[in-house]
């Protein structure tokens, strides 16, 4: 088993590492892999609905997200974390989430997916409830903590001091491990996938 983990904040090693590593420390102990890719500070292209990817499967700017997108296969778990831009997620992160959902073309349906969000302050909640749109969207169960899934800090440093935030992503660490021993447990025992009906889309304006 094997979970990424996606730091979105523009500092490599700041808040967002923090707690992105403790979840990933939680989960290496019950011997599941993880891997961080930091989204870095190069310009992030956000999408520009040309519908280039319907056609081809790759998203028409071939960067990080293509290169993502490419090796779902090889996750069984995503969790997300970035900082608070003005009540919300920053645009950096955002754009790439954008991209990568709208191409994957349900290459990440049924694996877990859960959000870590970090602030000096506010808003942390509704920059929450925003990434976690990615995935109730994309068919992947959202795992959850005992307590939303927040860090207070304005840098790794005071990040490291909000015990009840690192206990958090330690929970979340032991959830989302539970989660995946569960899943792959009902697949060694012959549960199958959930088979659905055809989509059907509703457009409110005739």
């Amino acid at each position: 088993m094997k979970v990424l983990l996606i730091n979105g904040s523009p500092h490599q090693h700041g808040a967002t590492d923090v707690a992105l590593n403790e979840v990933a420390n939680k989960l290496k102990e019950h011997k599941i892999e993880t891997e961080i890719l930091w989204l870095g500070t190069k310009a992030m292209q956000g999408c520009i609905a040309c519908g280039n990817c319907s056609k081809t499967g790759k998203c028409v700017f071939n960067d990080l997200v293509n290169e993502t997108n490419a090796r779902a296969a090889e996750f069984d778990a995503m969790v997300v974390g970035g900082p608070v831009y003005y009540g919300g997620i920053c645009g950096q992160l955002t754009a790439f989430l954008d991209r990568l959902f709208y191409c994957s073309h349900g290459a990440w349906k049924h694996k877990l997916g859960a959000s870590v969000v970090t602030c000096r302050r506010a808003g942390n909640t509704a920059a929450y409830q925003r990434l976690n749109q990615y995935f109730g969207i994309s068919n992947m169960p959202i795992v959850t903590s005992r307590y939303w899934n927040l860090i207070h800090g304005n840098s790794a440093e005071e990040a490291r001091q909000d015990e009840e935030g690192l206990q958090t992503m330690r929970v979340l660490g032991e959830n989302m491990a539970w989660l995946l021993k569960c899943i792959q447990a009902g697949k060694e025992n012959g549960v199958q996938d959930p088979v659905y009906e055809k989509a059907v889309f509703t457009n409110f304006i005739r």
